[in-house]
């Protein structure tokens, strides 16, 4: 496939050009049908919101509100008066608003404060906040804005309200890539390589992301499903492309053309990020066994744009390597391949000495990288899950502004309200109990409707509030019980409790289903049980420090100011199932790229301490890369203007950096080096009954090997190994294998460096030679009729691979 899409690009590039903009015109004239399904089962607030339902069937839309203080005397004076009430039947006149509730009407005496500072008016549109026009919106603002100054101080809130007062759509989408391409250009030298991995991403979350639009026509899909496709979607699918890319230029450089290594690169990186997909959409599909029906339209919009990342990875990416061909080096790369011609490949620098530190430290390294992990795990202690509202917002926003003079004049609780909905008339003795209840600031019921009275419950303390969390259970357990009536209590704060009730129900089950399976996956791929036992315990481990880092910032509030943030409090309820979904699919991503490099190097020398370290050194550059690079894409999203956003992008960009720097690269190398052959065991029944699913290609078949001569072997290869001074090297280990990794001999140099190994016949052989201190050294070797002489150089900090 990867040589027909080179050969056949202009065919390929037209084709995603035409579904990109197909796909784009027919979501514009569509548009978007987003539905917030929001449904918690067999929980009280769902039923208390079914009587709701019940009672008020025609409920309007989204109501917001508009506050206003004075410095000085009373909002009822008519200075006061005379510029609040024109501009609110202004917004009253307006086309898409249905009514405003103001104070100074017949029933508006709850509207006013006690000390009569502070006052609120309702402004109810005629749809939900999500629908309404920002154009309408910002009118609104704008006029009831207008109306203060001279020490009266107007500010709104509300969800329609946040709208207007976000950044513009797509400004976290830019920073991000541009953040993306500075980190590749750095980590290519090129700007053609530079851009390859992001208009990759660009495709792929494009028709992702109006794919998803169109399914909304036909099935629930929440807006939330938008904000993550994006997020995932940027991340993979620039990833995906970088590891290709990388693979393609390095077969470029050792001498391949163009096409041969873009072939290359497919069957090789491009098999792994197939694999590493599937473990994504299978970690994002974990989301279903909640049975949380909201996340259904979450899954299938993240899952759809994985597919088509990934997709463009391995069509569209192979036909733009054939539209630059070797401009996809840098101008540097072209001219010494040009004037030296092809190198060998060999990693050296930093990451050959931290690998070779790695094998030669392993417990050390692994201590000291569980101590990071478990310090950063403690805050984990004490998590606590909740609503995310206007009161954790920026202390500038109108909305923070609005929400904190609502707190300071009706009391904390007023932003939170409870409702206690009852099936019947309860008459005046639960509304009297309910008022004596301890944490209710007031309560009062509405005149019940169709057969269904409604108690509003105002606490004392804020809807974040630990004491608010046990008001609920107070009226559920013992006050609604007592009055011996069908109540059930309802309104946002409940139902978010119940949320975060539900959520920690479910989540063990949650963890153990994506961990399950990939356990299976990787079970098959890499044919071992210890590997996929290592990728679930470091998830486990990931997720933990992730969570600490999310409570130490959110809940605790350290660096909220300098992230520009708002308020600490509790962590999302809803982040816990979405934050794991897309960690476990990332960290399995570098799991697969890791350990299939090692698992590549295992195949073809036996030797674990070689695969682990060449895996290590070949692979962590480009890992590091591709995590900075998404720690930079979340990283964006706390410019998104959602604070929910926000808290997952830092949530995964912490995981991302703690998972690719903490223990991709120090804590699975040094648990490798410590178990030694044991990670590649599997037991004999197991291995006949299991699929198989390679990551790596196929072996290319080899002549069968000629048998050695009676009377000893055909051949020999010897010779002497020497560091690059020419001093010899004792003790170095010299392994003969076959073609196909078969070790057929193995000795130990000298004191003079010198070593013989043996050679059942002519043909081609891999000399593998490794010496403690030293960097190893693998080669091709032809043997003819005769001994091949054959002298091997050793140098400190340096990796080459087998293959």
């Amino acid at each position: 496939m990867a040589r027909w899409c080179y050969r056949h690009r202009l065919v390929v590039l037209l084709l995603w050009v035409g579904a990109l903009f197909g796909l784009g015109a027919a979501s514009s004239s569509a548009g978007t049908n987003y539905a917030e399904v929001f449904s918690l089962p067999n929980t009280d607030s769902k039923r208390a919101y079914d009587l709701m339902a019940k009672a008020f069937p025609e409920r309007a839309g989204d109501t917001d509100t508009v506050v206003w203080k004075v410095d000085e005397g009373s909002v009822r004076d008519d200075s006061v008066r005379s510029r609040i009430e024109p501009a609110l039947r202004e917004i009253g006149a307006m086309k898409g608003v249905g009514e405003v509730t103001d104070p100074y009407g017949a029933q508006g005496a709850a509207q006013i404060s006690k000390d009569g500072r502070i006052a609120y008016a309702q402004v109810t549109f005629a749809e939900q906040a999500n629908a309404v026009p920002k154009d309408l919106v910002q009118d609104v603002v704008d006029t009831a804005e207008k109306a203060g100054g001279d020490g009266l101080q107007v500010e709104l809130g509300g969800q329609a309200i946040t709208r207007v007062q976000e950044p513009p759509t797509g400004t976290a989408e830019i920073v991000g890539i541009l953040a993306a391409a500075v980190v590749l250009f750095l980590a290519f030298g090129s700007v053609f390589a530079m851009l390859l991995p992001i208009l990759i991403a660009l495709f792929g979350v494009g028709t992702g992301l109006f794919s998803t639009q169109l399914i909304s026509h036909v099935t629930n899909v929440p807006e939330l499903a938008s904000l993550l496709s994006t997020l995932i979607g940027l991340g993979v699918g620039i990833d995906y492309a970088l590891f290709i890319v990388t693979r393609h230029r390095k077969g470029i450089l050792s001498g391949q053309d163009p096409e041969e290594a873009a072939v290359t690169a497919l069957n090789t990186s491009g098999r792994a990020v197939l694999f590493a997909g599937g473990t994504v959409c299978i970690a994002l599909a974990g989301m279903l066994v909640t049975n949380l029906r909201f996340l259904d339209g979450v899954v299938i919009g993240t899952s759809l744009t994985v597919v088509l990342s990934v997709l463009a990875a391995v069509t569209l990416l192979p036909a733009l390597l054939g539209v630059l061909g070797h401009r996809v080096l840098s101008r540097r790369q072209r001219r010494r391949l040009a004037a030296q011609g092809p190198a060998v490949e060999r990693a050296s620098g930093l990451a050959a000495r931290w690998s070779a530190t790695v094998e030669r430290r392993p417990r050390s390294v692994a201590a000291l990288a569980v101590v990071v992990m478990a310090v950063l795990a403690l805050p984990l202690l004490s998590l606590r899950l909740g609503t995310v509202d206007q009161g954790n917002d920026d202390a500038s926003t109108t909305t923070r502004k609005a929400y904190d003079l609502l707190a300071e004049g009706f009391g904390p609780g007023f932003n939170g309200p409870l409702q206690v909905v009852v099936n019947g008339d309860p008459g005046e003795s639960l509304v009297a109990t309910i008022r004596k209840t301890e944490g209710v600031a007031q309560a009062f019921s509405a005149p019940p409707a169709n057969g269904v009275t409604v108690i509003q419950v105002v606490p004392t303390t804020s809807p974040q509030a630990v004491e608010t969390d046990r008001l609920i259970d107070t009226l559920r357990d013992r006050v609604i019980p007592e009055a011996d009536v069908q109540a059930h209590v309802g309104g946002v704060t409940a139902v978010s409790k119940d949320f975060a009730s539900v959520t920690a129900d479910r989540l063990p089950y949650f963890i153990a289903t994506i961990i399950g399976l990939g356990f299976v996956l990787l079970l098959i791929a890499f044919r071992s049980v210890v590997v996929p036992l290592t990728a679930a315990l470091m998830n486990l481990i990931a997720a933990a420090a992730s969570f600490g880092v999310l409570v130490a910032i959110f809940q605790w509030g350290w660096g909220l100011d300098l992230l520009g943030l708002g308020q600490e409090g509790p962590i999302a309820a809803f982040l816990p199932i979405i934050m794991l979904s897309l960690l476990f699919g990332l960290s399995m991503d570098y799991q697969v790229f890791l350990v299939s490099r090692m698992h590549e190097e295992w195949v073809h020398t036996k030797d674990n301490a070689r695969a682990v370290r060449v895996g290590l050194a070949e692979t962590s550059r480009v890992i590091n890369s591709a995590a900075l690079i998404m720690v930079c894409v979340f990283m964006a999203f706390v410019l998104s203007g959602d604070y929910g956003a926000a808290m997952a992008g830092v949530g995964l960009a912490a995981a991302v950096a703690l998972d690719a720097f903490i223990l991709r690269t120090a804590l699975v190398p040094a648990a490798m080096h410590l178990l030694g052959d044991s990670n590649w065991w599997l037991p004999v029944w197991l291995e006949k009954r299991l699929p198989h699913l390679a990551v790596e290609p196929k072996e290319e078949a080899v002549p069968a090997e000629a048998p050695a001569a009676e009377g000893g072997p055909a051949s020999a290869v010897h010779g002497f190994v020497r560091t690059a001074d020419g001093a010899p090297v004792p003790e170095a280990a010299v392994t003969l294998l076959s073609a196909g990794g078969r070790q057929l001999d193995r000795v130990v140099s000298l004191a003079d460096g010198s070593y013989i190994v043996s050679v059942p016949g002519p043909g081609t052989y891999l000399l593998a030679t490794t010496a403690p201190s030293f960097g190893s050294r693998a080669r091709q070797v032809v043997v003819g009729d005769g001994p091949l002489v054959c002298d091997v150089e050793l140098a400190e900090g340096e990796v080459d691979a087998v293959n």
